[in-house]
């Protein structure tokens, strides 16, 4: 164990009682695979209500608890977890709490993403699976010592990019990656999300119930509003990787899937701001990211908040292969709707040239583009509601982490691109990254944003 989960552990021990030694069980999973499966789920004031609805409708898995910094929200979870998986769980405000019963097989973790790393890091030293929700991580550093953690302590852990397991985006992974629509030599990727101003909001009472400084975390202390709690998190530096990192991850991790990157780029550039907002909001609401790969892959990543033209009747989401055929496109709020363009370049009908001007060059210089419907994407059946989380519960009865849908390394290699281009916005230029040591070569300032100032006792292991 770390000395810094020991010594956070020994910290809460005054009210808990909780031992100071990791729970590791190494021999989970050596028993019959319908076990009952016990899990704690770890925040569910937004996203988190799907975790405890999902994993309380699998079979032999229970809701055993269910933990959040706020308790007012405990009536109504508890009531939603009896009436799907008919059993009652504990509820507890404090997660350091849970780390050492023995009766909790895994954490499934839907906190903000300030909190995703060190919760997911202590789980694993304490011998807990881990499902954690996207982004996996609130900077490079953690992302890695997650996956160190993973790898240590030999955890199942579970990224929560559940795009991975839907049907349709698995078989256009297959389609663009069989080569069978041409060569890909660009991707890019697109976040038309629009949410309305958070205003402003005055300083105000902590609410009773309310655990504000676990809340805060590792994070800087800042005195209660209303617009830092809850989903108003994701609009301050302190507690979100912004809507790159909220739904961008998603979008770029497809990307990255599909083109089969397993390093990370070399070159990023992001450029943006925050428009049209006079609201206590310090990130942007508009990001343009480029990420070039050492063999020249050019990816793009466009995220606005703001208005944006709508595709389908719907805010788009959605990700391009651009090929030498055309593109392949999947295009809504899952990316779920795969389709392909064929398209090429035809003559111009320009009879009337003037002298000395070829009809060959003129075609070379000005031709019009022809756009048809391309070949369809095979097999883009619906997966059933809930299959990362079947997922993530078949691998922690099988402990094979390769048949996960999106393994903890995955989930942080697709993270990084999305802290990588904040970083780029962050430093307003243009940035040289090495994919084998995760730094910037020469660049302190750049550096100094793939970790954060953690705010005792909540601090990240430097080993795990």
């Amino acid at each position: 164990m770390s000395t810094s989960r020991r010594d956070f552990v020994k910290g809460a021990a005054w009210t808990t009682g909780v031992a100071a030694g990791p729970a590791i069980r190494p021999a989970w999973g050596q028993s019959s695979p319908n076990d009952r499966v016990n899990v704690a789920v770890i925040g569910f004031h937004g996203r988190g209500q799907s975790h405890y609805q999902s994993l309380a409708r699998l079979p032999n898995v229970r809701v055993a608890y269910l933990c959040d910094i706020d308790e007012r929200l405990f009536p109504d979870a508890v009531a939603a977890v009896e009436r799907i998986g008919g059993n009652k769980p504990a509820t507890e405000y404090d997660f350091r709490r849970l780390l050492d019963k023995k009766d909790i097989d895994a954490v499934s973790i839907a906190t903000p993403d300030h909190w995703h790393a060190l919760q997911t890091i202590w789980a694993c030293q304490a011998g807990k699976d881990v499902y954690v929700e996207k982004p996996v991580s609130y900077s490079v550093v953690e992302g890695r010592r997650m996956v160190e953690a993973a790898r240590k302590y030999n955890r199942i852990v579970q990224a929560g990019l559940n795009m991975r397991s839907e049907g349709p985006l698995q078989s256009a992974i297959r389609f663009v990656q069989s080569g069978q629509f041409g060569t890909v030599y660009r991707a890019k990727s697109v976040v038309y999300r629009g949410r309305a101003s958070i205003g402003r909001a005055a300083e105000s009472p902590i609410p009773k119930g309310v655990h504000w400084d676990l809340f805060l975390g590792p994070a800087p202390y800042r005195p209660f509003t209303l617009n830092r709690f809850h989903y108003g998190w994701h609009y301050f530096w302190d507690t979100t990787t912004t809507e790159v990192g909220c739904n961008g991850v998603h979008v770029m991790d497809a990307v990255r899937w599909g083109l089969g990157k397993k390093v990370h780029p070399v070159k990023i550039h992001c450029a943006g701001g925050r428009y049209l907002d006079d609201s206590d909001q310090d990130t942007p609401n508009v990001q343009n990211a480029s990420f070039e790969y050492a063999d020249g892959m050019l990816v793009e990543l466009e995220v606005t908040t703001l208005f944006s033209p709508p595709f389908g009747g719907v805010q788009m989401i959605g990700s391009f292969f651009y090929t030498s055929k055309g593109y392949v496109c999947g295009v809504g709020l899952s990316g779920s709707r795969w389709s392909t363009v064929l398209t090429e370049f035809t003559p111009a009908n320009k009879p009337d040239l003037p002298s000395g001007v070829s009809q060959r060059a003129f075609n070379a210089s000005f031709p019009e583009i022809a756009y048809k419907p391309g070949p369809a994407v095979p097999g883009q059946e619906k997966e059933e509601k809930g299959a990362h989380f079947r997922n993530f519960i078949d691998c922690v009865r099988s402990r094979k982490r390769e048949e996960l849908y999106c393994e903890i390394e995955e989930g942080h290699m697709s993270t990084a691109l999305c802290h990588l281009a904040n970083i780029s916005y962050r430093t307003g230029r243009k940035l040289v990254f090495d994919p084998a040591t995760e730094k910037f070569p020469g660049d302190k300032e750049a550096n100094a944003y793939l970790t954060r100032q953690y705010r005792a006792p909540y601090v990240l292991p430097e080993r795990v």
